[in-house]
C-alpha cells in the first residue's frame, strides 16, 4: 500500500444564484484538480449556490438548484475515481443547514453540516442556518427523487461523522468551527482523523491576513496531522471581497497556499502529504497518545478507495514554504480594484466614472481604478481566457486586447474636475495632472451655472438670497451654500455618468464611483447625497490614515509623481469662498478634530466597544502626556455629538468594499439607531464626574507624547460649545428627578430657574414615603435632563 496522497484545495470566485456559473467553475476546478494528479478535490463554502444568497436562502428554489447543480457535477465523467466534496445549502427535516456533501464515483457517501455558524461582522448565518448540535451523531437523509433515481440511494448518512478510504481518514470542520473555541478539529484528530478539511467564506480585513494562516498552522501543529483550508475569492453580490488565501498545511508547517488577491475565477492548488509523517509525529506526543487512546469514537461512513498509489516511492511529499503577507498599501491597492473587476464586469457597465477633486481621497479612488487596469493587463499577459473576455465585453470590442494599463484606464475610466468659483487652481492643477499619469478620459466643468440656477429659483421664492459666513451669513446660510455645490456635484455626475460613452460612442453607461473616507463617514462629514452618492466606493471602508499611506506606496509603484503634491496638500472641500486666492477651509478644521484623533474614536468606539464614558477613560490614560482630562472630557464630547447628529447619513451610505474593522456601515457591519438623544445627557454627566475627580490631582506628564501627532483644532469648537451649551452650577451633582431637576411642584404650571428649589418641591417630596409620589406622565418635558436641557 501507498504511503503518500496528493490532495487539493480550490479557489474560486463564485456568485450568489449564478448556479451556471458556479456549476462551470466548481467542474473546471475538479478537472484541472484531477489534471495535476490529485486523488481528492475539496472547495470553498456554500460554492454551489454562492455564500451570499442571504434571504434567498429562505426560498425552496435555492435548495432545489443547488441539488440539481450537484446532480450535474456528480454525472459528469470528471469525477469519476476521485473523492470530491462541495458546498451547499440542504434541508433536513424541515431545518435549513449549511453542508459539505461527500461523493465518490455517483455516489454520495456524507452530508455534513455546519456545527458552529458564524454572527460576528458581516456574517448573519443563523438568520438563514441552524447549526448541527448532535455531536457523534448521525441520521439518515432521504435523497430528493432526482438524485435517487440516478444513484439508486435512498438515504445517506446525515451528521457529525467522517470519512475512512483504504489509506486514510478524513473530517471536517466548515469555516467557524475553525475559529470557534472549542474546534471539531481537535476531537476529530484524537478519534484517528488524518486529513481535516475545511471549506470557507473568509472576507479581507487590512493586517488581517496573517489570522487564518495563524490559525491553520496551530491546528496541524497542535493536533497533528494535515489541514486542508478552501476559501472564496472576489465579491460574489456582496460588499466584502473574499480574499482567498486557501492554503494546505502539515504538521504545522504551510507546505502549499493560494494567492490572496488574484482576477483568477478558478485557481487550485495541490499538495503531496506523506501519511506516514503525521503517523510518526503524533506517536512522538506522548501526552497526545493518552488523550487519543480514551477519546470518543466518530461514526465512519467507509469508502472502497486508495486515495495513494501502490508505486508512490519516487514521489515527493511537500515541504514547507514561507508565507509572505502583502502591506497594508499592497491590500488597498489590490483587494478593492479586484471587487471593482467584479463588480464592473457583473453589473453589464461600461467602465466608470469618477468626479477627481485633486484631493486625497477622489486621487485614491482613481489610483485603486488604475491598479485594476493594472492587474488586467497581467492577467491577459499570463493568459487568461476568461479576463480577456470580459474585458472584450466590457468594451464593447471583441478584437481588443489589453497590453498598456494607460491606454485601458483611458478606455474605462473617465475622471472630472468640477470646479467652482471657490476651487483653487492647486486643486485644478493637481487633478489634471494626476488625470494625465494615470491615463484617465479627464473632463473639466464649472458647476457656477447650475448653482446660481438654483439659488434664483430659492430667491424667486423667498426674495431672499443666503450668503456665505465670510460675507455676513449665518451658519445656516453658509451650511447650505455649502451643501447645494456638493449635491450639484452628485446630479452632475450621473448625468455625465449616463451619457459620456454616448459621447464617445460606446454602448452602455459609466457606474459612479465614490470617494468618501470610513473616518468622514463615522464623523458625518459628508452631505447627504452629494459625491459620496454613488454606485460604489472603493475606499468607503478605508481610513484616511492608510489612504496616505497607499498614496505614497502607489507613487514609486505605479510612477505616479503627482500624487506626491496631493499628499502634501491640506485636505479641504473648497466650499467655501477663496481669500486672496487662497485656502481658508480644510477638513479638520470643519470636523473639530484631526483625522488621526478620528481613527482613534472609531477604533475605540466599534472594535473596542466604547460608549463616551468608557472612550473617556481610555483616551485620558493613553493622552495624558498632552492634554488634560477637561481637555479631552470635551474632545470625547464632540465627536459622540457629532458622530449623533450625523447617524442618519449612514443609512444611504455608498456600497463600499469592507476593508476596515471599525466601519460604520449601517447597511451590515455596524449596527445601530439612526436618531439618537444628541447631548448624551446621561453619559456625558458620567464623564463630568470623572473630571471633577481627575482635573485637581491632574500632572502633565514629561514623558512622550503618545496622542496622535496632528494639530489640535478643536480650541473653536470648545468655545463655540461653552457658548451654546448652558452651564449650571449644580446640574452635574444632581440626578434627573431630584429637585433641582423637576420644575413642577403641587400646582405649579411653569419651569423653574434650575438650581432654585421650587416651592415644595424637595420639601414636600421629601416627606413622602416614595420620592417619586408626585411624579406622573404630566411632568414630560418639564423634567431636565443632567445638562439642564428639558427631555
Amino acid at each position: 500500500m501507498g504511503r503518500k496522497i496528493t490532495v487539493a484545495v480550490s479557489t474560486l470566485n463564485q456568485w450568489a444564484l449564478d448556479f451556471e456559473g458556479n456549476l462551470a467553475r466548481i467542474l473546471q476546478s475538479i478537472m484541472e484538480a484531477k489534471d495535476m494528479g490529485a486523488s481528492y478535490r475539496t472547495g470553498p463554502e456554500l460554492e454551489v449556490c454562492g455564500y451570499s444568497c442571504e434571504d434567498h436562502f429562505r426560498e425552496p428554489d435555492t435548495y432545489l438548484h443547488s441539488w440539481e447543480v450537484l446532480l450535474e457535477i456528480m454525472m459528469s465523467p470528471i469525477c469519476e475515481n476521485m473523492l470530491i466534496d462541495v458546498g451547499m445549502p440542504v434541508m433536513h427535516r424541515n431545518v435549513a443547514y449549511n453542508c459539505r456533501v461527500a461523493f465518490f464515483n455517483r455516489k454520495i457517501l456524507l452530508i455534513r453540516p455546519k456545527m458552529s455558524n458564524c454572527d460576528d461582522g458581516n456574517y448573519r448565518e443563523t438568520r438563514w442556518f441552524t447549526p448541527w448540535t448532535k455531536s457523534l451523531q448521525i441520521e439518515d437523509f432521504y435523497l430528493p427523487r432526482m438524485i435517487s433515481q440516478h444513484t439508486g440511494q435512498d438515504t445517506v448518512p446525515f451528521g457529525d461523522a467522517v470519512i475512512a478510504t483504504k489509506d486514510t481518514c478524513i473530517g471536517y470542520e466548515i469555516c467557524e468551527e475553525l475559529w470557534n473555541v472549542k474546534s471539531k478539529h481537535i476531537d476529530m484528530s484524537l478519534s484517528g482523523v488524518e486529513i481535516i478539511v475545511n471549506s470557507s467564506g473568509s472576507y479581507m480585513e487590512l493586517r488581517k491576513a496573517h489570522i487564518t494562516t495563524d490559525l491553520i498552522r496551530n491546528a496541524s501543529f497542535k493536533a497533528g496531522g494535515a489541514y486542508l483550508f478552501s476559501n472564496l475569492r472576489g465579491c460574489d453580490g456582496q460588499r466584502v471581497y473574499f480574499n482567498g488565501c486557501s492554503a494546505i498545511a502539515l504538521n504545522g508547517e504551510i507546505v502549499a497556499r493560494g494567492k490572496q488577491f488574484s482576477l483568477q475565477d478558478v485557481e487550485v492548488t495541490l499538495a503531496t502529504i506523506d501519511l506516514e509523517e503525521i503517523r510518526a509525529y503524533r506517536v512522538s506526543q506522548r501526552s497526545r497518545c493518552s488523550m487519543a487512546a480514551s477519546a470518543p469514537t466518530y461514526p465512519r461512513i467507509n469508502c472502497d478507495f486508495e486515495m495513494s498509489t501502490h508505486c508512490d516511492i519516487f514521489k515527493t511529499a511537500s515541504t514547507p514554504i514561507q508565507w509572505i503577507y502583502q502591506t497594508p498599501e499592497e491590500e488597498i491597492a489590490m483587494g478593492p480594484a479586484c471587487w471593482l473587476w467584479d463588480y464592473l464586469r457583473r453589473s453589464g457597465q461600461g467602465g466608470f466614472f469618477l468626479p477627481l477633486s485633486g484631493g486625497v481621497d477622489s486621487s485614491s479612488s482613481a489610483t485603486i481604478v488604475h491598479s485594476m487596469c493594472r492587474m488586467i493587463v497581467q492577467a491577459v499577459q499570463q493568459g487568461d481566457a476568461q479576463v480577456l473576455h470580459d474585458i472584450r465585453k466590457i468594451l464593447a470590442d471583441h478584437e481588443y486586447t489589453p497590453d498598456n494599463p494607460a491606454a485601458l484606464c483611458n478606455r474605462l475610466l473617465v475622471t472630472c474636475f468640477m470646479g467652482s468659483v471657490n476651487s483653487s487652481k492647486e486643486t485644478r492643477r493637481r487633478a489634471s495632472q494626476l488625470a494625465n499619469q494615470l491615463g484617465s478620459y479627464h473632463i473639466e466643468i464649472s458647476i457656477d451655472t447650475a448653482v446660481n440656477a438654483l439659488l434664483g429659483i430659492f430667491n424667486a421664492v423667498t426674495g431672499l438670497t443666503p450668503r456665505f459666513r465670510t460675507q455676513g451669513g449665518c451658519a445656516r446660510q453658509n451650511l447650505a451654500l455649502q451643501n447645494i455645490q456638493s449635491r450639484i456635484r452628485m446630479v452632475l455626475a450621473y448625468i455625465f455618468a449616463q451619457l459620456m460613452l454616448w459621447v464617445r460612442n460606446r454602448p452602455g453607461g459609466l457606474l459612479v464611483l465614490g470617494s468618501a473616507n470610513v473616518d468622514e463617514s463615522l464623523r458625518g462629514y459628508l452631505t447627504k447625497y452629494d459625491c459620496s452618492s454613488a454606485d460604489v466606493n472603493p475606499i468607503g471602508g478605508i481610513s484616511k490614515t492608510d489612504l496616505r499611506r497607499f498614496l505614497i506606496y502607489a507613487k514609486d509603484k505605479f510612477n505616479l509623481p503627482v500624487l506626491e503634491s496631493i499628499i502634501d496638500a491640506p485636505p479641504t472641500a473648497e466650499l467655501e469662498p477663496l481669500q486672496d486666492g487662497q485656502l481658508m477651509q480644510t477638513d479638520e478644521q470643519d470636523m473639530g478634530m484631526t483625522y488621526a484623533e478620528l481613527s482613534e474614536y472609531g477604533r475605540l468606539r466599534k472594535q473596542a466597544c466604547c460608549g463616551p464614558y468608557s472612550m473617556f477613560c481610555r483616551l485620558v490614560a493613553t493622552w495624558k502626556g498632552d492634554l488634560s482630562p477637561k481637555e479631552v472630557a470635551d474632545k470625547v464630547k464632540h465627536f459622540f455629538r457629532c458622530y449623533a447628529i450625523n447617524r442618519h447619513k449612514m443609512t444611504v451610505l455608498t456600497p463600499s468594499v469592507h476593508a476596515e474593522s471599525y466601519s460604520p456601515d449601517d447597511n451590515r457591519f455596524d449596527h445601530r439607531p439612526f436618531l439618537y438623544r444628541a447631548n448624551w445627557s446621561w453619559q456625558f454627566k458620567a464623564i463630568d464626574d470623572e473630571v471633577d475627580k481627575l482635573q485637581p490631582i491632574y500632572t502633565p506628564s514629561t514623558s512622550s507624547h503618545v496622542r496622535p501627532s496632528t494639530d489640535d483644532l478643536l480650541s473653536s469648537h470648545e468655545s463655540t460649545h461653552r457658548s451654546s451649551q448652558p452651564h449650571h452650577s449644580d446640574s452635574k451633582h444632581s440626578s434627573p428627578l431630584s429637585s433641582s431637576s423637576i420644575d413642577v411642584a403641587a400646582g405649579a404650571t411653569t419651569a423653574t430657574p434650575l438650581g432654585t428649589a421650587p416651592s415644595g418641591s424637595l420639601g414636600t417630596l421629601g416627606k413622602k414615603s416614595s420620592g417619586y409620589a408626585k411624579v406622573h406622565v404630566n411632568v414630560l418635558g418639564k423634567i431636565k435632563d443632567r445638562t439642564g436641557i428639558p427631555v
